[in-house]
C-alpha cells in the first residue's frame, strides 16, 4: 500500500473520535489528588499510519538517541517527551504498554514499505517499547521528527505515534505534534479532528530543560478507557 493511500484510509477514523480534554501539560503529575467524582476525557484517536513497526529492533528502549553495539548518535535536535497514562477517573494505569514510533530527522521511517527516499540514520533507534510505572508515567529521549511528502500537495508535519494497550482498557493509538508549526495549518489528520481536539493532540516545550542534553521537554498525557 502506498504512503498516500494508507494515510487517506485513516482519515475517516481521525474524525471519529471522542472529545474532551488531556490532562495538563505544565505538570508531569497532573493526576496527583484528584477529586471525587472527577473525570478525564479519552485521548483523541489519529490513524496509526502505514510505517508501524513490522517488527520490534533488538534495542527497544526509550532512549532513541542512541543504538546499541554503535557509538554515534542519532541526527537532529535532542527532545525529551514524558506523561502519565491514566483512566477516565484519572487513576494512573500501570504497566500499560507504549509503543511508539517516528521519522527520523529528514522525515524516513526505519520501515521497509517506506517510499521516501531521504537518508536513514543508522544511529537513530526509530522506535520504543515500553511499560508505564507504578504512576503510570513514561519518558523518552529522541529527536525532532522531519517533515515528510505524504502526497502531493500534503507534507505531513512533525509528529510521533503513540499506541497503548492494556488488559481492561480499550487500545489507544493517537499522535503527538508540535504546536506552531507551519505545516499544521495545512495537515489533514490534524484538520479531520474537531477544534477543541487538536488541542489534544499539540505540544508545546515546557519551561523545564533536560539536565543531560539542555533539550526541551514536552509533556504528553494519554487517558485511555475502560472496557
Amino acid at each position: 500500500m502506498s504512503r498516500r493511500a494508507a494515510i487517506t484510509l485513516g482519515l475517516g477514523s481521525a474524525a471519529a473520535v471522542v472529545g474532551g480534554a488531556l490532562l495538563p501539560r505544565d505538570s508531569a503529575s497532573a493526576t496527583d489528588g484528584v477529586a471525587a467524582g472527577e473525570s478525564c476525557a479519552p485521548t483523541p484517536e489519529v490513524t496509526e499510519g502505514p510505517f508501524f513497526p513490522r517488527r520490534r529492533p533488538a534495542d527497544s528502549d526509550a532512549d532513541l538517541t542512541r543504538v546499541a553495539g554503535r557509538a554515534g548518535r542519532a541526527d537532529g535536535e535532542v527532545i525529551v517527551v514524558h506523561g502519565r497514562v491514566v483512566d477516565e477517573a484519572c487513576a494512573p494505569v500501570a504497566g500499560a504498554v507504549i509503543d511508539l514510533w517516528q521519522a527520523n530527522r529528514h522525515g524516513r521511517y526505519d520501515h521497509e514499505a517506506d517510499p521516501n527516499d531521504a537518508p536513514l540514520d543508522a544511529n537513530f533507534q526509530g522506535s520504543a517499547h515500553l511499560v508505564t510505572g507504578e504512576d503510570g508515567s513514561y519518558r523518552v529521549r529522541t529527536i525532532m521528527p522531519g517533515a515528510y511528502p505524504a502526497s502531493p500537495g500534503w507534507d505531513r508535519p512533525p509528529h510521533l505515534h503513540f499506541k497503548v494497550a492494556r488488559r481492561g482498557y480499550h487500545e489507544t493509538t493517537t499522535q503527538m505534534m508540535f504546536a506552531g508549526h507551519a505545516l499544521n495549518e495545512a495537515d489533514r489528520l490534524l484538520r479531520a479532528l474537531p477544534a477543541e481536539e487538536q488541542e489534544h493532540v499539540l505540544v508545546v516545550a515546557s519551561a523545564e530543560r533536560d539536565a543531560e542534553d539542555d533539550a526541551p521537554v514536552y509533556t504528553f498525557d494519554l487517558v485511555i478507557r475502560r472496557v
